[in-house]
């Protein structure tokens, strides 16, 4: 891993040079002060401005081979559907699936994405090929199958214990999958190994009103926010998707607890989940407030600057308020909060920090107006204005060139080619 001078670049509104060596942000000086070291790989980013790597809080990213599967439908018939093609996937299509979403999420800009599915090595491996960062570790969902749960009690301890992670490269973290997917005895166990290890602990929470009806019919009128809390679940490192079905309790509750909740607007709109997600209530309520793009086969992409528009469009909508959602906190739900949940030293352009870096090409269209660059940047740009990114201290794109591309569509493609994974 060799040095990089990011020179002439425009961070905050200032010009700056940016100095990276290894895996950090090693200097920010005024532009042209900085005299690169022998071997250090100089960049001219005239006409570019940096921002911190996006970090995409909820994804399911081997469903890249799953987009357009199940459209048109409600979400629980969405499930059914997707659950009995996910019967039949093997090591494979989660490898290729994951590749592929790591290609995309590299052209939009994320260099770090909590990822929730089966196999995880196999993400884990497609994403360090890729060079970025992937939190990702097991998931339980025994639907109450106590031979099941034996198994993945089990299969748990074996993969975290061939994990040991030695740096910042992966995070591991434990999963389960909802109320109403998993039994109570594994909910609890699930949660108590993160504890013990103190690793985050991702889960699905109050996605639909029907989630939440059922659960209030099986646990004496409880919300699933309010059962978990009654379990002892619910903490600072529980990462928590959708949060979108909240009561006023639920919110004290999840503010109380310093929950990290993570938005999934475009899978919720698509879904017909729902669209009013209490992004004021629970941030006053002290909640940890991230975005993600949930899995690309409800999304149907892994585009942070899309997610981050569509978020702050609807909530600003259904409030009747143009001040809702704020460009500053709607960047930092995108970034800090992300690196936040994680425990992870990253979310920020400063000197110390994970050299995780968007490099924004503004010579275009977008960018011309004088006004706020943050509001052309998600308001009016696309995701192809980010012209390189530097993950951990590596490029893992330049001048929109990912390494390997046409070898990864084309493996995608002929895994597809011998699966009909629509029968």
């Amino acid at each position: 891993m060799g040095n990089i001078l990011l020179r002439n670049i425009k961070l905050d509104g200032l010009t700056k040079d940016i100095s990276i060596t290894g895996r950090l942000i090693s200097g920010i000086a005024p532009a042209f002060t900085v005299l690169p070291q022998a071997g250090t790989e100089v960049m001219d980013c005239s006409g570019k401005t940096a921002v911190p790597g996006f970090i995409n809080m909820h994804t399911h990213s081997p469903m890249t081979l799953l987009r357009g599967i199940g459209e048109d439908v409600s979400f629980h018939d969405w499930l059914d559907k997707i659950w009995t093609i996910e019967a039949g996937i093997d090591h494979e299509f989660i490898y290729w699936g994951s590749k592929l979403a790591a290609l995309e999420m590299i052209k939009s800009g994320t260099t770090t994405f909590n990822d929730q599915y089966w196999s995880f090595p196999e993400t884990l491996r497609a994403s360090k090929e890729m060079g970025i960062r992937a939190a990702t570790g097991y998931d339980i969902m025994d639907m109450g199958d106590p031979d099941t749960a034996a198994f993945q009690k089990e299969q748990c301890m074996e993969r975290y214990e061939s994990f040991k992670p030695t740096d910042e490269s992966s995070i591991f973290t434990m999963s389960f999958h909802a109320v109403y997917s998993v039994s109570e005895e594994m909910m609890l166990w699930a949660s108590n190994f993160a504890k013990e290890r103190n690793l985050p602990l991702h889960i699905h929470l109050c996605e639909t009103l029907k989630e939440v009806e059922d659960c209030k019919q099986a646990h004496g009128g409880l919300t699933p926010v309010e059962y978990l809390d009654a379990l002892g679940i619910l903490d600072s490192r529980v990462i928590a998707a959708h949060t979108l079905w909240l009561s006023p309790n639920d919110v004290r509750i999840l503010g109380e607890r310093k929950v990290n909740c993570v938005h999934n607007i475009n899978s919720n709109l698509k879904l017909s989940s729902g669209y009013r997600f209490l992004y004021n209530e629970l941030k006053e309520a002290g909640a940890n407030i991230c975005i993600g793009t949930d899995g690309p086969a409800s999304s149907n992409n892994l585009d942070m600057l899309e997610a981050m528009k569509t978020s702050a469009l609807v909530q600003k909508a259904w409030r009747n308020d143009p001040k809702a959602m704020p460009l500053g906190e709607l960047f930092a739900m995108s970034t800090l909060n992300g690196a936040k949940a994680l425990q992870l030293n990253s979310g920020s352009i400063e000197t110390g920090k994970l050299a995780d870096i968007n490099i924004v090409s503004t010579d275009s269209v977008h960018f011309i107006s004088p006004g706020s660059f943050l509001a052309n940047l998600v308001y009016s740009a696309h995701s192809d204005c980010i012209d390189s990114v530097i993950a951990g201290g590596e490029f893992v794109m330049k001048n929109r060139k990912v390494r390997a591309e046409e070898e990864i569509l084309e493996g995608a493609g002929n895994y597809l080619s011998r699966h009909n994974l629509t029968h």
